[in-house]
């Protein structure tokens, strides 16, 4: 796939967006989630090693194709690593998955309701090594706790900051301001979210796209106004803590946004699997999340 098929794929694509980005802070509970104890490894390369063993085995399973996945997101790590002796983003492509890069480095302490993200001081030269090897886009997240006016408006405008400097880069940034789904608030910032998106989005120069990572809003149907925004070229949906049922149902009722799960799509996952089990859970996961983003059912197990 080049750039151009890789686009049409993302912005036309029947399907969903695999997030396989945990980074250091949060790889220890991926692992604990897929069977490995934090006492099976004895510094931070061996865990590594073992996170990238359990991406490589994902994407080199039947059921992990470009029939339903569209792309997937990689932690740095992985993009630099090699599955079946190729890149990463390689041997994502020879798939038919598209590859992006998590780039960003955390999260601030939380000021005005919001968590934004640290500083970057090395991202030109990720994303040029990105470019590199065949990525197509990148994904930068905050959090939305409250629904602070200004908190939101902040966390927007640092967003598009980043994807300023990434579309520079000749790569696609999914902005990911994620709204806590346990927030007392989370309706009301979801409002004010899409309206602060709106303004930014209308403002933007030129012809170029971003694409959108939200959480899926307490009213369906709100963020209709952005899957429609000429520039925007897709509208995905993390799940924020959902199980997988429950995401699923609850992405069905929004048209025009598909997944980008992570929990929710290797939570069945167990280093202990057989590799035909292995398969068949995360087939079925693939199958329910699929579903959900495209002909906007929610299965019934």
């Amino acid at each position: 796939m080049n750039t151009a098929d890789m686009t049409a794929r993302i912005a036309d694509g029947e399907g969903f967006i695999a997030a396989l980005d945990q980074s250091g802070g949060s790889t220890p509970k991926a692992l604990a989630g897929y069977g490995i104890d934090e006492g099976a490894w004895d510094s931070d390369e061996a865990m590594f090693s073992l996170i990238h063993d359990m991406r490589a085995r994902i994407i080199t399973a039947p059921s992990f194709s470009g029939d339903k996945v569209l792309g997937a997101i990689l932690f740095e790590r992985t993009m630099d690593g090699q599955v079946e002796g190729k890149p990463t983003p390689q041997a994502l492509i020879e798939r038919g998955v598209v590859p992006f890069i998590k780039i960003d480095k955390g999260l601030e302490a939380e000021a005005d309701g919001v968590q934004l993200m640290k500083p970057m001081p090395d991202l030109d030269a990720l994303l040029t090594r990105a470019r590199g090897l065949g990525v197509f886009g990148t994904k930068e997240r905050s959090v939305i706790n409250l629904a602070n006016p200004a908190g939101i408006a902040a966390v927007v405008r640092q967003q598009f900051e980043v994807a300023r400097q990434v579309l520079a880069a000749g790569l696609v940034p999914i902005i990911e301001p994620e709204v806590n789904i346990k927030s007392a608030e989370r309706a009301e910032a979801d409002r004010i979210l899409r309206d602060e998106l709106l303004k930014a989005l209308d403002a933007m120069p030129g012809d170029e796209k971003v694409m959108l990572k939200l959480s899926i809003p307490a009213e369906a149907g709100l963020f209709d106004p952005l899957v429609d925004h000429p520039r925007v070229l897709r509208v995905v949906a993390l799940s924020g803590g959902f199980a997988r049922t429950e995401a699923c149902a609850e992405l069905a009722k929004n048209r025009g946004m598909i997944a980008s799960f992570s929990r929710a799509l290797l939570s069945d996952l167990r280093h202990q699997m057989s590799d035909g089990e292995f398969d068949s859970a995360l087939g079925s996961a693939i199958n329910e999340i699929h579903a959900a983003s495209t002909r906007k059912v929610a299965l019934v197990a």
